[in-house]
């Protein structure tokens, strides 16, 4: 499982990952936020009104949700019994850190937690500023959680540092065959 505050490279690592390993599969998380240029529905989130999201939580559906800057993030019970079903399947998550944390209790025998740290907060903050996808403000608030969530890598098996792409997604490899 992949975690990182954001513009710390996991959703990059885990597309590389997904790419070099036959045998492994992406779950899928679903969320309210809109739709960015180039995503689709049902390959890079389930994309969910929020009344549908609401009605999922209440049915518990979810394994772990949160509302992050104002839209809702989750993982459906139902996406890693799927993925889990299959004995020849790695599955990997691309979650936030409170998410990780969560799947782990949900399914404390198959969670592996990586998490994925950049070079420095410097190079954080510069990777959130030239994403170019979202306001200054938003920026700001992703900076000050990005804080909190650093503070947190001690909870995970493993860190590894995002300054080479395939560098870190080959260390991946190495600690998950370990």
């Amino acid at each position: 499982m992949l975690s990182a505050p954001s513009g710390a490279g996991k959703t990059t690592i885990a597309r590389r990952l997904i790419e070099r390993n036959e045998t492994w599969r992406f779950s899928i998380s679903a969320t309210t936020r809109p739709v960015r240029a180039g995503e689709l529905d049902g390959e890079d989130y389930h994309f969910l009104t929020v009344e549908e999201f609401r009605r999922r939580i209440a049915a518990g559906e979810l394994v772990e949700w949160e509302e992050i800057f104002g839209n809702l993030y989750g993982t459906l019970r139902s996406e890693i019994v799927r993925l889990l079903d299959d004995d020849e399947t790695r599955v990997l998550f691309d979650v936030d850190v409170r998410g990780a944390l969560a799947i782990r209790r949900a399914f404390p025998n198959d969670a592996f937690l990586v998490f994925i740290a950049p070079p420095s907060f410097e190079e954080l903050i510069r990777r959130l500023k030239t994403r170019q996808t979202e306001s200054a403000e938003a920026i700001e608030r992703r900076i000050a959680r990005a804080q909190m969530e650093l503070e947190m890598q001690p909870q995970f098996d493993a860190v590894v540092i995002n300054d080479i792409v395939d560098r870190a997604a080959a260390e991946i490899e190495a600690l998950v065959r370990q």
